[in-house]
């Protein structure tokens, strides 16, 4: 559901005042925030585009410890925005102890309708909803080159202007083009003719701003080599497909990224139902043991998940390999397909949505 959308149904069902802080006028009634917000204690108030009007956090603060006296508690107000790393840090200090921080990702496949064309429709076009609910996929196609293109002109000068847009613009497009591979930065350094210091602070500029997931090596206890690079993902298979110029499904199906691009759309869905405890990572050798994606579950549970697009999927020998150095609770193969059925021994092929399921099941 998209930050509008969910803030119309706050105020179509608790009566909620939406105050969207993109707009001047908006910002003017902020002028004096604790008077304006005054006469409206009684009703949850939403602040989207909130990164707009830091200052206001401090200000919430004292606003929300006078409701306390009050006997007024939880759920006033709603914050809405693009995450920075530093907007992140000044709201943890203004409202230590009164915030509770929630991700909002795109359309997860849970939340839209069941079959196939559904699922490749979110594929293909990705999570904002505007773009999965286009009329045709060229709309939809249309929308996300045109959001690839506001980042650069207007997040990337808000949160680091000193960046500049043409260079991240490229580098997000080498990260599309290299999608689930081990980051290089200085090979991305010499290409892009900037130091891999600079490397690393654009790709935390696009990690902060929830457009890239730098998935890390999961370590375990063993005398084998591991990989110390991270893998990074367009974390939005829909963005993704925009940068590389993919606009329908017939040329993503013959794109050479189609396996990676599969790989990180199942991964930003059973990270986004996965329990708010569990910590995710991949597992690799130097000698080519791995696994796509390793969990560590409240209750000390490993699952391994190898995910791999078809209805039969066939699993290497480094996979098993991988399987005898983790020695998890849980190992799956998640495919495409529609059926589940034990591939090997301790080893289930599942089908995409059914292991989402069991995430949403798992307790917290």
């Amino acid at each position: 559901m998209g930050k509008t959308t969910l803030a119309q149904r706050f105020e179509e069902d608790r009566n909620a005042l939406y105050l969207d802080l993109e707009d001047p006028d908006e910002r003017r009634k902020l002028e004096n925030p604790a008077l304006f917000l005054e006469a409206y204690e009684d009703r949850l108030v939403i602040f989207d585009e909130i990164h707009r009007m830091p200052g206001l956090f401090p200000i919430l603060r004292g606003i929300i410890d006078r409701g306390r006296r009050k006997g007024l508690r939880t759920g006033r107000f709603l914050l809405l925005g693009s995450a920075s790393l530093d907007l992140l840090k000044q709201a943890g200090e203004s409202l230590a102890g009164r915030i509770r921080y929630l991700e909002l990702p795109p359309l997860l496949v849970n939340e839209v309708e069941r079959g196939d064309l559904a699922c490749r429709n979110l594929w293909l076009r990705g999570g904002y909803p505007d773009s999965y609910l286009a009329g045709t996929d060229g709309e939809s196609y249309a929308l996300r080159r045109d959001l690839v293109q506001t980042y650069l002109d207007r997040d990337v000068r808000m949160f680091s202007p000193r960046i500049p847009a043409e260079t991240l613009r490229r580098l997000w497009l080498m990260l599309a083009h290299n999608q689930g591979s081990l980051l290089n930065a200085s090979s991305l350094g010499k290409s892009l003719q900037i130091s891999t210091q600079s490397v690393t602070r654009y790709l935390d500029l696009l990690v902060d701003l929830l457009l890239v997931r730098r998935l890390t090596p999961y370590g375990v206890n063993t005398k084998k080599r591991l990989v110390k690079a991270p893998k990074t993902y367009i974390r939005d298979s829909g963005l993704l497909h925009a940068l590389l110029g993919i606009a329908d499904f017939n040329e993503l199906s013959g794109h050479p990224v189609v396996g990676t691009s599969w790989e990180g759309f199942v991964i930003e869905n059973l990270l986004g139902v996965a329990p708010e405890r569990a910590a995710a990572g991949f597992y690799r050798t130097q000698v080519g043991a791995e696994v796509d994606l390793v969990l560590e579950l409240p209750g000390s549970e490993r699952w391994a998940i190898e995910i791999k697009r078809g209805n039969t999927p066939k699993l290497s020998r480094g996979f098993y390999s991988a399987l005898d150095d983790l020695k998890p609770t849980r190992a799956f193969a998640v495919h495409s397909g529609e059926e589940e059925y034990l591939i090997a021994e301790g080893v289930t092929a599942i089908p995409f949505r059914s292991i989402q399921e069991r995430l949403l099941s798992y307790p917290q």
